[in-house]
């Protein structure tokens, strides 16, 4: 039992990190029918600017600064950049784009993507960059299970944000143009909203997602490279597709089930197959999941209707 609560932890922890990274996914899908494959890139570039200011400060001038001060240090660069880098690609690489047919959009997202990782690559090398040990790990034991301070940030941090996310779209005007233009971008333009603002105000937010999110996997791995953001990308969409692209609350929902199936399946894999595959499998249970998904629920757990939008 303790074993199956354990990976239940691991899994929720996970789980939050491709919920945020999911909402990115699909707040662009439900808005203007993209999916933007260069999103889990914007993850990396979070996550390895992050790694590289914490260094820098840990061992420069901020030498011995409050943890606290060096992870607010790299939240207040790396979200504003990723953000500035989202804004990028919606105005110059999409919204030329908007009228063409999906294949050419979906193209070119994949070229962004392709982009953002040479361009990392050259920036900081093909060796993994080492997040510091800003501070000794604290673990707290719940019924025979393991659960550290850092996960219960990254749980916490997660569920406040997408709180936080859930009340900007459902008790804002921002949210309100948003969900209008999701139903019908003509009509919403006609009745005073402005289209472009509000596609580039669903980037911005997704991005600025993307980078907390990249923060907390370098900071619950310890390691960052430029390649990260591929599988997690990856991982991410096939969580948006599990509970409903489109869907704000079927992404939540998607990305916890994700990281409790992945975790469960890495856990006792092992044991179901005898010792032929181990936990570094742990990744074939998403594209698994995505197979089944398509298969026999195309539109998600929470059924968000998405044929007029293939």
């Amino acid at each position: 039992m303790d074993i199956l609560l354990q990976q239940l932890i691991n899994g929720v922890t996970v789980g939050s990190v491709y919920a945020l990274v999911a909402l990115g996914y699909t707040m662009v899908y439900g808005i203007i029918g993209l999916i933007n494959f260069a999103h889990g890139d914007v993850v990396m570039v979070g996550a390895m600017l992050a790694t590289t200011l914490v260094i820098s400060l840990a061992g420069g001038a901020w030498a011995g600064a409050s943890p606290v001060v060096l992870l607010a240090a790299a939240v207040a660069v790396a979200v504003p950049f990723c953000m500035g880098l989202g804004w990028l690609a919606e105005r110059y690489a999409y919204r030329p784009l908007r009228r063409a047919p999906r294949l050419t959009a979906l193209i070119t997202a994949i070229g962004v993507s392709i982009i953002i990782q040479n361009i990392a690559m050259m920036v900081w090398g093909r060796n993994y960059l080492s997040f510091p040990r800003l501070v000794e790990p604290v673990v707290h034991e719940f019924m025979g299970a393991r659960v550290t301070t850092l996960q219960l940030i990254i749980v916490l941090g997660s569920l406040l944000i997408m709180a936080g996310l859930m009340a900007v779209v459902h008790r804002t005007r921002l949210g309100t143009a948003m969900r209008a233009t999701a139903q019908n971008q003509e009509v919403a333009g006609l009745m005073g909203v402005n289209i472009n603002t509000v596609i580039s105000a669903a980037f911005l937010i997704g991005s600025a997602l993307a980078a907390v999110a990249g923060i907390m996997v370098v900071a619950y791995y310890g390691v960052a490279q430029y390649t990260m953001g591929f599988m997690l990308g990856l991982k991410a969409f096939t969580a948006a597709v599990l509970g409903g692209i489109g869907n704000l609350g079927g992404a939540m929902l998607g990305g916890l089930l994700l990281g409790i199936i992945e975790s469960l399946g890495a856990g006792y894999i092992g044991d179901l197959t005898h010792g032929v595959f181990g936990s570094n499998y742990q990744d074939v249970f998403s594209f698994i999941v995505l197979i089944l998904v398509l298969v026999f629920r195309p539109s998600g757990l929470m059924g968000e209707r998405v044929g007029d939008r293939a």
